[in-house]
């Protein structure tokens, strides 16, 4: 069973992403096992003045936590057209190439307003295709996210939530298949 790691891509407390993110891994357990992560619990302060080249224990410890897994889901809401400066941070603080090379990635997006994240979830796909990671094709954007979604029951709208289920459900098959390719290229 594929172990799939959760990010929810902000520190403000209370997010709708970490809410999002607890609802996914409900869904995301039937098939795979899975962990959160809170962007709130990234050591922002010990890279202020910026450390690249010369990474924190308290980042490598974080970055090293999360990357123990075969698949990744990021959780992006929408701060002003694009995501937050701490989603960026933290990825530009993962070791570089190896981090995303050949790993699977699943992303939704959520926002109060009318796009659900549109813009961020495909600014930070780029991120992810320069980095050479697989980038799952079922993508989720919620939109009016006050609204349309309930931690508990999902979205309301019948037709979203199916194409939410089924991203979350079949995305631990993604994950599988590529694990799968990458075993039989090691075997040749």
């Amino acid at each position: 069973m594929s172990l799939i790691h959760i990010l929810s891509s902000t520190d403000r407390p209370g997010s709708n992403a970490l809410k999002v993110s607890e609802y996914a891994s409900n869904l995301i357990a039937e098939n795979a096992e899975c962990r959160i992560f809170s962007l709130m619990d990234f050591p922002l302060a010990d890279v202020h003045g910026g450390k690249y080249g010369s990474t924190p224990d308290s980042v490598k410890e974080f970055n090293e936590s999360f990357l123990e897994a075969d698949g990744f889901l990021f959780v992006i809401p929408e701060y002003n057209g694009g995501f937050p400066g701490i989603l960026k941070v933290f990825f530009d603080y993962l070791p570089f190439p190896k981090a995303m090379e050949m790993v699977p990635v699943s992303t939704i997006g959520e926002a109060a307003g009318a796009f659900g994240a549109l813009r961020p979830v495909e600014q930070f796909e780029q991120l992810l295709k320069y980095r050479k990671a697989y980038v799952y094709p079922e993508r989720m954007f919620i939109q009016r996210v006050n609204d349309s979604f309930d931690p508990e029951k999902g979205l309301s709208s019948d037709l979203l939530q199916d194409l939410l289920e089924s991203q979350l459900r079949n995305f631990p098959d993604f994950v599988d298949q590529i694990a799968e390719r990458k075993k039989e290229k090691a075997v040749s």
